[in-house]
């Protein structure tokens, strides 16, 4: 006997793939929610290092949903800062000051928004979790598609949503191409103790193929985040943990005093990717299956969550879901609104990357200018969350 044909699958079910999950299911949409990973690792995520920053559009999004995060695991940024190579001043990306807000956003460890998607899952009756299982073939039936897993079993939809990485093997299963560049790099991550205050202001320094940023967290502690060259980044991957504060306190030119490590050191690969079409037949791309931006921009997952909303919105009208969520139509109103957003993010970032990554003398002093003009301008404190919001 035939399986009844569910409305959408989302394939992969990490934040915003249960981000996606939920805001359907509030609007009576069934939902089947697959992940290689067994429920285990779902329900207590391992703490990977990794530091999310949301902006406020961000977390009442999540919140809208039932994703609540405590208010003890966040931690306030008031201001962020760019500097160019070895100079002491910086440019200011964003600051609370002046406008409404007691700070621009918040830090969040990855782990925990994990928790808590998972959470809210779990109490969801319109949500069917299969875990532990990997789509192996997506095929086609009427009005619908197929997806067949590694255990041989089908689920069968009206919309197929990839929300598995920006390596996503669902993308390519659905014969979307993607732009996918690994940039050689590594991405290294540590939280460390320091005993200056970071006055809840984030860092960033660009000095040729180095770049470094500091990350607020609560009390006297922050997350460094270092984008190495390999050989630089096995350098210090070979140090003691107290060789490591001291090279940490060097390269971080002492901003937050003398640091000690308050957290294990993470490695991992720099790999961003855009895909060139949003959507197939029945399958649409969220999350960074759409676009996996460069950390620098800090805004990767926030770009997840709009595309979240847009394809929301793509799928709704008047606050209910349309009949085919995966009528070529609405679709299509998804593909465009989102890759408009998406487009200058993405090559604003590899702009930016490539020119604080840049050593020769021209480039230097294109930087030199280009903060200049920033220090005169007004500051771009409300820049990003209101273009992620309003786009």
């Amino acid at each position: 006997m035939s399986q009844p044909i569910k409305d959408v699958a989302i394939v992969g079910a990490g934040p915003v793939g249960m981000s996606l999950a939920m805001e359907l299911a509030a609007l009576d949409v069934s939902v089947t929610l697959i992940d290689a990973a067994p429920c285990t690792a779902l329900a207590s995520p391992d703490d990977d290092g990794r530091e999310i920053a949301l902006t406020h559009a961000s977390r009442k999004q999540l919140t809208a949903v039932g994703i609540d995060i405590p208010a003890g695991q966040m931690a306030p940024i008031r201001e962020a800062r760019l500097y160019n190579g070895a100079s002491s001043r910086g440019m200011t990306l964003a600051s609370a000051r002046g406008e409404g807000e007691d700070s621009i956003g918040q830090l969040v460890a990855n782990h925990v928004i994990r928790r808590a998607a998972f959470e809210a899952v779990q109490g969801s009756g319109r949500i069917e979790l299969v875990t532990g299982r990997r789509v192996s073939a997506l095929g086609t039936c009427s009005g619908g598609r197929s997806v067949l897993l590694d255990d041989q079993s089908q689920i069968t939809a009206r919309l197929v949503v990839a929300a598995d990485g920006r390596l996503s093997a669902t993308r390519r299963l659905a014969g979307l191409s993607a732009q996918v560049h690994d940039t050689g790099q590594r991405l290294l991550v540590r939280r460390m103790a320091h005993t200056r205050p970071h006055r809840e202001v984030t860092w960033s320094w660009f000095n040729g193929e180095r770049g470094l940023a500091l990350l607020p967290l609560a009390g006297d502690t922050a997350s460094l985040v270092m984008t190495l060259p390999p050989h630089q980044a096995e350098r210090l991957k070979a140090l003691s943990a107290e060789a490591f504060a001291t090279e940490a306190t060097r390269l971080y030119r002492n901003s937050v005093g003398e640091m000690r490590c308050s957290g294990a050191l993470h490695d991992y690969p720099l790999v961003v990717s855009r895909a060139d079409h949003l959507v197939a037949d029945r399958v649409a791309l969220v999350g960074d299956a759409a676009v996996g931006l460069h950390p620098v921009t800090a805004h990767g997952f926030n770009v997840g969550l709009a595309s979240v909303r847009r394809l929301v919105e793509a799928l709704t009208h008047h606050d209910q879901a349309v009949r085919d969520v995966g009528a070529p139509a609405q679709l299509a109103i998804y593909a465009r609104h989102h890759q408009r957003a998406i487009l200058p993010l993405w090559h604003a970032s590899r702009a930016l990357v490539t020119l604080y990554g840049d050593t020769r003398p021209p480039a230097r002093l294109v930087r030199h200018l280009a903060l200049g003009a920033a220090r005169r301008a007004a500051p771009l404190q409300w820049l990003m969350e209101s273009y992620l919001a309003r786009h």
